[in-house]
């Protein structure tokens, strides 16, 4: 059996592009970057952390699936927002700039793991702050990396996109398909 270790609505709806057979888990992994530990590596860790705390809950013959997008600016993890004065803040760096969206797929099967990594570039208009203030007003900025879903109002703020929507959205899914080819085909 297959399970997705995630809450996240998108992730399923993009899974569902793949497959329909599998199960959610819900996980809980403390998502603190340190400060120190580059992009690339702390998406996987992540990602990973999610599907071995998936397997955790199931037996060695399942498969889990874990992601992690984060959003990266000058270096910078930028994270879930805290609150609304977070969210501007972030919209705020992102405003009339380009960024780089990670996000990264691993699975675990019993003690085997793999892992892929997407990497995005996404350049915002200027964004005003009565802008900022109004989109942060929808709620839809919560919960988010970057304080933006791709996928809805904030898809206006964008004038480029250079990857993988899917991926910015939460789940590449090329490279979920990539990593879930064996077991997909085995169902």
């Amino acid at each position: 059996m297959l399970y997705l270790a995630s809450k996240s609505p998108r992730r399923r709806q993009l899974l569902d592009l793949i497959t329909r057979e599998y199960k959610i888990l819900a996980v809980d992994i403390p998502e603190e970057w340190d400060g120190v530990a580059d992009p690339e590596t702390y998406v996987q860790r992540l990602a990973l952390a999610k599907a071995r705390a998936g397997a955790a809950l199931v037996t060695a013959d399942d498969s889990v699936l874990g992601s992690d997008t984060e959003v990266v600016i000058d270096g910078r993890i930028l994270g879930k927002p805290r609150d609304r004065n977070d969210a501007i803040a972030m919209l705020g760096m992102l405003s009339g700039r380009t960024h780089e969206v990670y996000t990264a797929v691993a699975v675990v099967i019993g003690s085997n793991e793999d892992t892929r990594i997407n990497r995005n570039r996404i350049t915002f208009r200027t964004i005003e702050q009565r802008e900022c203030e109004k989109y942060c007003d929808t709620g839809e900025p919560f919960g988010k990396a970057g304080a933006y879903a791709i996928q809805g109002l904030a898809a206006a703020f964008i004038t480029r996109l250079e990857g993988s929507y899917s991926g910015v959205m939460g789940l590449p899914l090329a490279e979920t398909r990539e990593l879930l080819a064996g077991i997909i085909l085995r169902s």
